[in-house]
């Protein structure tokens, strides 16, 4: 039976985790979860933790709607979820990572940043095939289809498993009930929204998150899925680039 880890960067209470969770389960798949034990956003792939004694403290949890499936609440972000689960912190090591349902977008080359995409990419890295899905909520959501967005995950991990290991599927979802299909998709040359300083001086500096001018990139995931369709787009973790140097 293929193994999935189920992790977030919006932590363990998150209804997409949850939802996620439930899909996987319901597809067959033998579940863990493991998630921050507090919200994550925007760290990346970084392995830093709250530690006492060299050790990272886990709370094992259970989910009401999924009470047979093992859950730890980790005090560390989902990078660091992601690579202690390869060294078989929760049973043998997951043959899939999924990362998400995200609340929010991650489009662009901006997911550089994410939670969500950095879990997907560490999981790769050390062996798994991994996707990280988000749920395109915007600002002021007046609902949210997370169901939607796990069941449309769900419904592409055939494809991942198709790839080699270390594949790594960027899923973005529409929050819609029927969204308009799937289709492949580039990196949008921004994300949907960014940081800005608002505020500071020499003992403080306040952020705020602004939407990005709607400046369409032909078939890049952040048009396509403005558009209403889930978008899918394959990422690399690290790579190389000769630099072609003539030194020495």
């Amino acid at each position: 039976m293929t193994r999935v880890l189920i992790t977030n960067d919006d932590g363990i209470e998150a209804p997409g985790l949850c939802a996620l969770a439930e899909a996987a389960a319901s597809a067959g798949f033998d579940v863990t979860v493991a998630a921050p034990a507090t919200q994550s956003s925007g760290s990346s792939a970084s392995i830093m933790a709250a530690e006492a004694d060299g050790r990272i403290a886990v709370d094992r949890r259970t989910l009401s709607r999924l009470p047979g499936v093992p859950a730890f609440a980790v005090h560390g972000g989902p990078g660091l979820i992601a690579l202690i689960a390869a060294r078989g912190a929760f049973g043998d090591p997951a043959d899939i990572v999924l990362s998400g349902v995200n609340h929010g977008a991650n489009v662009g080359r901006a997911i550089l940043h994410s939670g969500t995409v950095g879990a997907a990419l560490t999981g790769a890295l050390n062996g798994a095939r991994a996707m990280a899905v988000s749920l395109d909520v915007g600002m002021n959501p007046e609902a949210f289809h997370w169901r939607t967005a796990a069941e449309a995950a769900i419904g592409l991990v055939p494809h991942l498993e198709e790839r080699e290991i270390g594949a790594v599927m960027n899923v973005n979802v529409p929050n819609a009930s029927e969204p308009r299909g799937v289709r492949e998709a580039s990196l949008a040359p921004f994300g949907i929204v960014h940081m800005t300083v608002s505020e500071s001086d020499d003992r403080f500096v306040r952020l705020a998150v602004e939407e990005l001018p709607n400046v369409p990139a032909p078939g890049s995931d952040a048009t396509l899925l403005g558009d209403g369709w889930i978008t899918v787009t394959g990422i690399d973790s690290i790579t190389e680039r000769p630099l072609g140097l003539n030194i020495g």
